[in-house]
């Protein structure tokens, strides 16, 4: 399809520049698509904050959600726009190649629009009509992707326009937002629900995810052809915040299945391949060579770093486009599998995102965890806490991985090194929770069951649903529900994990104080989930003992029998309230 008609716009396609890595700010400017699409937008925002409530719309499995954006990043092509540039003749123009069904654009070092086509072959038309840019001083390495510069042939003679859309942040709030919308609040259930919505992943924030993965994939198909690259962790788990790093996994094993199913007759054919000594050399080798081209010939790919030794390899960059720091691996399919575990476990119940949210901020509020690697807390580590707290309540929200096992059927089996990663990937077929408990009452019962927890001597095992004796000294013992001989929280110190409980030990304290003097509305005063995320509260509270000259032992042995005294009142069985003391 040929372009024709406006002679004001002039593709280019976007090479390599090495420039300062910085952290963007992405901004919406425009959103426009069919309407269908602006309906599941609406649908998906509003049904992700509605807590309690019961959906009875069919749910997709993780592997057809993934299909599905895949298949939609394939029609996508990333466009870098002048400044200034009339979004009807953006459309007109780029319309010439086939229907669009959705475009967006944002801000991150200039402006960009995200465009999908209704066909792939529009990607192909429109890549037909684009030329390699000429350079005065440098020379261009004429690499096709679908990832173009877009320039006026004359800018002196254009009008200035601006797109004619709203502008709408494609950042997390910032902290005194946060607080305004958390004290407006009308109950703690709602501050909860309030953060969700403000910090996980938008729609669009997603579709660029999966579209960064495949440009990816684009460069690494030129050394491997029918490779795929998906994203995992917290970019599809369900659980990431606007901001999150962008982990891709390169898969290799598409090519062997593709060429078995053309294998027939008596003989059997095979590539002729280079061997090397272990399955982890083939890595390093592989990822060494896409680190290179990366480096060298992907657009808007800078500050590659090839960290090769590491238990996991990986090859570390910043897509300055997207503004996502990638990392990106290849051999790490349990951790595929973990994020479409926890998919499974966000979707089963509305109130679990709600809480790992909320919980992931307060702990990050008191620097529990860090984006530097360290003696921390992990977001991941924490995640499994939420899980297994609520695999402890009567009747229990979440079922444990040894019983979505006892569900899976032969289509759902998995091995993978040997290690048994089945369970059930059919949402459909795992019966909702009967327990109604509202958000309020989990949050402060989470801090009250982990800061009575016995670290000391119990590990945390969401396989099971129980508490386990440490097998072996870390202060903190997390299961890794797939690799179960590891920990995944072995890097937590005993003076992080003290810190974790001392906090989580106050957090209800406050908690509980405050159902007896709430403020008001309309006094704007910070109130439940918004006096929790204050980073002075614990230091606030400190000094105020400090001032009374109580010992410490003292202090934590009222706190605790406050907390046991009120608790005991509305206590009938085991019902996921730990009695037990941990360790002084």
């Amino acid at each position: 399809m040929a372009a024709r008609g406006l002679g004001l716009l002039t593709l280019l396609p976007l090479c390599a520049r090495r420039s300062q890595v910085l952290r963007p700010i992405h901004r919406l400017l425009s959103r426009a698509g069919t309407v269908a699409a602006d309906v599941r937008r609406e649908e998906q925002s509003s049904g992700s904050v509605e807590t309690g409530s019961e959906d009875r719309t069919p749910k997709k499995k993780f592997s057809e959600v993934q299909k599905e954006r895949r298949e939609q990043a394939k029609r996508t092509v990333l466009i870098h726009c002048p400044n200034k540039i009339s979004e009807k003749k953006f459309l007109k123009y780029l319309s010439q190649h086939g229907p669009i069904n959705n475009h967006f654009f944002y801000e991150s070092f200039g402006l960009y629009a995200v465009v999908e086509f209704c066909q792939q072959e529009s990607v192909a038309s429109l890549q037909s009509v684009t030329r390699t840019p000429s350079m005065d001083t440098e020379a261009a390495i004429p690499f096709r992707s679908r990832f173009f510069n877009l320039r006026l042939k004359s800018p002196s003679n254009q009008p200035s326009e601006q797109p004619h859309a709203q502008c709408s942040s494609q950042s997390s709030p910032s902290s005194k937002k946060l607080f305004e919308l958390l004290c407006d609040a009308e109950s703690i259930d709602d501050q909860l629900n309030t953060l969700l919505k403000e910090f996980q992943l938008t729609e669009e924030n997603t579709r660029l995810r999966y579209l960064t993965c495949s440009l990816i994939e684009d460069i690494a198909g030129a050394y491997f052809p029918d490779c795929t690259v998906r994203p995992f962790g917290s970019s599809v788990n369900s659980f990431g915040k606007l901001g999150c790093d962008l982990d891709m996994f390169l898969d290799l094993d598409e090519i062997g299945k593709f060429s078995a199913h053309k294998t027939s007759g008596n003989f059997l054919m095979e590539f002729q391949v280079k061997n090397v000594p272990s399955e982890r050399i083939a890595t390093q080798k592989i990822l060494s060579v896409i680190g290179e081209c990366l480096d060298h010939f992907g657009p808007g790919c800078v500050g590659v770093q090839k960290i090769l030794n590491a238990r996991c390899p990986l090859v570390r960059f910043s897509h300055q486009a997207s503004g996502f720091q990638c990392d990106l691996t290849t051999n790490n399919r349990i951790a595929l599998k973990s994020s479409e575990l926890l998919y499974i476990y966000g979707a089963l119940d509305s109130r679990v995102r709600a809480l790992v949210f909320s919980i992931r901020c307060w702990a990050r509020a008191h620097s529990l965890t860090s984006s530097i690697p360290g003696a921390w807390i992990t977001n991941f580590s924490l995640t499994i806490m939420v899980i297994f707290f609520l695999q402890r309540r009567s009747p229990p929200i979440l079922p444990t991985l040894d019983y979505l096992k006892t569900l899976a059927d032969a289509e759902d089996k998995c091995i993978i090194e040997g290690h048994n990663c089945t369970f059930i990937r059919d949402l459909n077929r795992i019966k909702p929770s009967g327990n109604t408990e509202t958000l309020e009452l989990l949050l402060k019962e989470f801090f009250e069951y982990f800061g009575n927890f016995a670290f000391n001597k119990n590990s945390i095992n969401i396989r099971q649903g129980r508490e386990q004796n440490k097998p072996e000294s870390s202060p903190l013992h997390i299961q890794n529900p797939f690799e179960t001989s590891l920990n995944i929280s072995k890097n937590v110190s005993q003076s992080q994990l003290q810190k974790f409980v001392d906090l989580a030990r106050e957090s209800a304290w406050i908690l509980q104080q405050q159902d007896q003097d709430r403020p008001s509305p309309s006094s704007h005063q910070p109130w439940g989930l918004a006096t929790l995320l204050l980073p002075s509260v614990a230091n606030s509270l400190c000094l105020a003992k400090k001032k009374k000259k109580k010992p410490a032992s003292e202090r934590i042995k009222n706190l605790l029998e406050s907390i046991k005294s009120s608790s005991a009142e509305n206590s009938t069985d085991t019902n996921g309230k730990s009695t037990v003391s941990t360790q002084p």
